[in-house]
């Protein structure tokens, strides 16, 4: 059995086009902390509390839309025999790694907002439940794929865990709507699509946005990268103990009639 190829380097317009996507996201994240924090007025209502808004919707943002909305759908194609590829399943596991990232900074974020709003650090709100409850179905995504099986079977049981917890998604984003909760209403993904943010603050929260979902770009690119390297190396590896093993010969057996532990 040959090894599998080393994935192609890449040449110098993908690896500039790579960096300047880096260099581009963490500009655009430091201009968003400099106008949130020194340019943007404080809101009549939270203060100086508003300021987290610049950060905090954009992170959950990629969290539940762009990095479960990957996952899910490269997961369908992976699904769909007439686009199964083993692309599908990196780029699934990719954006859901670091969608796992992303997640846990929206529930800390969140944390941070709710402690001077609400008086607690938690509280058992229907957004922040549904929002934990994705984080925990993405931490089992990452720990299913590290069962011991095939590189097919992997793919299969990812695709269909991938499905499944994308159901909470919806959840997360209409549980203000559904029930009763301390959670404030969307502030630009609202049913109405009418946002309740204004001028600079507005043009800042945008900012936000676009430089988390760079962010977020970058890093999935990184991350297909490692993956894709990562399976090199284990089907190498394979190969390598498979080589060995048929190297090494049948076992010897004793001939017929001849006593277990019996020395000449």
């Amino acid at each position: 059995m040959n090894a599998p190829a080393r994935p192609a380097p890449w040449s110098r317009r993908t690896t500039w086009v790579v960096r300047s996507l880096g260099v581009t996201s963490a500009v655009g994240l430091a201009l968003v902390v400099w106008l949130g924090l020194w340019v943007t007025p404080p809101d009549k209502t939270q203060h100086d509390l508003v300021r987290l808004v610049y950060l905090h919707p954009p992170i959950a943002w990629v969290a539940l839309y762009l990095a479960f909305g990957i996952a899910v759908i490269s997961s369908l194609l992976w699904l769909w025999p007439r686009t199964r590829s083993r692309q599908w399943d990196r780029l699934a596991a990719a954006s859901m790694e670091v969608g796992v990232v992303f997640t846990a900074l929206t529930l800390a974020t969140g944390a941070i907002w709710g402690r001077p709003t609400w008086g607690v650090w938690w509280v058992w709100d229907a957004r922040l439940t549904s929002t934990a409850l994705l984080l925990v179905l993405q931490l089992g995504y990452l720990a299913l794929r590290r069962v011991p099986s095939s590189a097919e079977a992997r793919a299969r049981r990812s695709a269909l865990a991938a499905v499944i917890a994308g159901v909470d998604v919806p959840i997360v984003h209409f549980s203000v709507s559904w029930w009763r909760t301390l959670h404030q209403s969307a502030t630009v993904l609202n049913p109405d699509l009418s946002p309740t943010i204004h001028g600079a603050m507005a043009w800042t929260l945008l900012l936000g946005f676009v430089a988390m979902s760079l962010a977020f770009a970058w890093l999935l690119v990184l991350r297909y990268r490692a993956e894709a390297l990562a399976e090199v190396l284990d089907d190498r590896a394979l190969d390598e103990a498979l080589s060995e093993r048929w190297a090494e010969g049948p076992d010897p057996s004793p001939a017929p009639g001849t006593p277990v532990g019996v020395g000449s």
